[in-house]
């Protein structure tokens, strides 16, 4: 059986890795007004950022239509027999049960679909597991099986720069919000039942951060290396500067730096960093 990787752009993965190993990717939307622009296809970071510092005001996001999901399968299915499609939060976007309902509308390939329960840099560790195992020739379910027990291992925290967006999206009340940047509060974030959510409240982005390390510090001593992302929203030279202090913290881990596109950097807001990271799995 031949089997295709398909991921939605949340992953951010970047477009010369998934064409070097042959991953498809199916893209979600920001929306300016009236205008609908496709995560990489139509707009980049540089004029996400430009649009929403001119207008004063964040886009809304969607999801892929069904038709489109229909056309990327009809597509891969020239080629392959299957495809496993993994995809940002079930409980953050409807595009998991999108690509599940546009299955069923087509006959000719097998649609294997998997809820990573999360988004960017961890979603991605989930997308290359998946094409490594493609690679070596393991069977759809063998796959999601190895993916599955990847959610025991997989984990991100998240420190947001501006509590308003949190406001806007209803994650906080107005009050809260006004405390949280009256006493300079910067909440830690993670996900929990596929939903983002509250893990607690730090008065400093330093302590924050120096927080989050202490995180991905309890799961380094348990001796297995781990592969991490430092993650974030328009603040380059902070994520190198923390990717440093972690490297130099814990040696033995692989940390890389990537960042949230225009779709979740609408939600968290500018300024906003994560840490995401998993065990590093290899075949046998």
């Amino acid at each position: 059986m031949k089997t295709a990787i398909l991921t939605d752009s949340t992953a951010y993965l970047p477009k010369a890795l998934r064409e070097e190993l042959n991953i498809f990717m199916i893209p979600l939307s920001v929306i300016f007004g009236e205008d609908a622009y496709r995560e990489e296809l139509d707009i980049t970071m540089e004029e996400f950022y430009g649009k929403v510092n001119e207008g004063g005001r964040l886009p809304t996001t969607s999801q892929p239509v069904i038709g489109h999901f229909v056309e990327l399968y009809e597509q891969i299915a020239k080629e392959y027999d299957a495809v496993i499609g993994i995809y940002l939060s079930s409980e953050l976007s409807g595009t998991y049960q999108s690509s599940i309902t546009a299955a069923d509308m087509v006959e000719e390939l097998d649609v294997y679909s998997f809820d990573s329960e999360i988004s960017c840099a961890p979603q991605a560790f989930y997308v290359l597991r998946a094409a490594e195992l493609v690679k070596e020739g393991k069977m759809p379910d063998d796959i999601l099986a190895e993916l599955t027990e990847m959610k025991k291992w997989t984990k991100a925290y998240f420190m947001v720069d501006d509590l308003n967006h949190l406001k806007r999206g209803g994650r906080l009340s107005g009050a809260q919000a006004l405390i949280g940047g009256l006493l300079q509060v910067k909440p830690i974030l993670h996900v929990e039942d596929k939903r983002l959510a509250p893990f607690e409240k730090i008065r400093t982005s330093k302590k924050a951060l120096k927080r989050i390390g202490d995180l991905f510090g309890e799961d380094y001593e348990g001796g297995d290396t781990l592969q991490a992302s430092v993650i974030h929203a328009n603040r380059e030279d902070e994520a190198r500067k923390w990717t440093a202090e972690l490297k130099q913290r814990f040696p033995n881990a692989e940390i890389s730096i990537s960042s949230f596109g225009p779709v979740i950097a609408t939600h968290l807001g500018e300024g906003a960093l994560a840490l995401g990271w998993t065990k590093k799995r290899t075949s046998e």
